[in-house]
């Protein structure tokens, strides 16, 4: 019987660091020794610039539109970090088409040319902002994800984001075997953020998978266009992404969320976070 391959989508808000927790995690998970497969879902084509040291890869979008011969998997691929591969989706022109629809181009383009080698342990999809859209909502609309995890913060537009992005995993659960497997906390420092977010999974129906605390090491690394754990492999920060790499190789709870009502989120928020409002204050 042929080994299954864990297909795992990421999603959370814009500029919450998906693309920075993805990369991390899979030098981890490379540390482990496992095959890995990162398809980057957004059109500025930088979820693999930590693994490939640098900003060079041709996307799938522009090899198609450059290429008028026959394309190949090696036109796609990059290998960079201990033998990682990776690919960009990309997007189109700017103000011209659909990005959503580039990330459907480029996983069925994969799919075709043999990318999902049986020796592969991990798909990672980093993907754009949340499932609002069907084309950024592919990777697990059909079936090509089977796990989820957002990436969020203690801050109110990452909790909402991610309450958002459980409406849809709920809604392609009821059809499939996608499920949720917790929230990573890319921490921003916020007051009570730990309690916080053990709060909202727990109404979530899922778990705090691994709290990243922040550290200005990730962005050293960043601007060497390095992971941490290729930057500084003995910093107390490269230990926390080797951490949450075991963690999600050990994960078996995977759920189908309960998201919540906005007047719920707003009440966790007061009663784990926002500890210094009036006492006349009203949702």
């Amino acid at each position: 019987m042929a080994k299954k391959i864990r297909q795992i989508a990421i999603y959370g808000k814009g500029g919450i660091g998906k693309s920075t927790t993805t990369q991390n995690l899979t030098a981890g998970l490379l540390e482990l020794g496992k095959k890995v497969l990162v398809v980057g879902c957004d059109p500025k084509a930088d979820s693999t610039r930590l693994l490939l040291g640098g900003l060079h890869q041709k996307t799938v979008l522009d090899t198609i539109r450059d290429n008028k011969t026959e394309i190949k998997l090696e036109d796609l691929e990059k290998t960079g970090f201990k033998g990682v591969r990776c690919v960009e989706s990309g997007g189109p022109e700017p103000g011209v088409g659909c990005a959503g629809r580039g990330i459907i181009t480029s996983i069925s383009m994969l799919e075709n040319l043999g990318a999902y080698t049986e020796d592969l342990d991990y798909v990672f999809y980093d993907v754009l902002g949340d499932v609002v859209c069907g084309g950024f909502a592919m990777p697990i609309r059909e079936g090509k994800a089977q796990e989820i995890y957002i990436v969020a913060s203690g801050e109110m537009m990452a909790l909402y984001a991610a309450n958002n992005i459980c409406k849809g995993i709920a809604r392609y659960a009821e059809r499939g075997d996608v499920r949720l497997g917790g929230i990573i906390c890319n921490s921003r420092n916020v007051d009570r953020e730990l309690d916080l977010l053990r709060a909202f999974t727990k109404e979530l129906n899922t778990q705090l998978i691994y709290f990243v605390p922040r550290n200005n090491i990730v962005q050293q690394a960043e601007i060497r266009k390095k992971t941490v754990i290729e930057y500084a492999p003995d910093s107390s920060q490269a230990k926390v992404y080797r951490e949450l790499a075991q963690a999600i190789d050990d994960n078996t709870k995977f759920t189908i969320p309960t998201p919540i009502t906005q007047e719920r989120l707003e009440e966790i928020l007061i009663e784990n976070g926002m500890m210094d409002l009036p006492d006349n204050y009203s949702i």
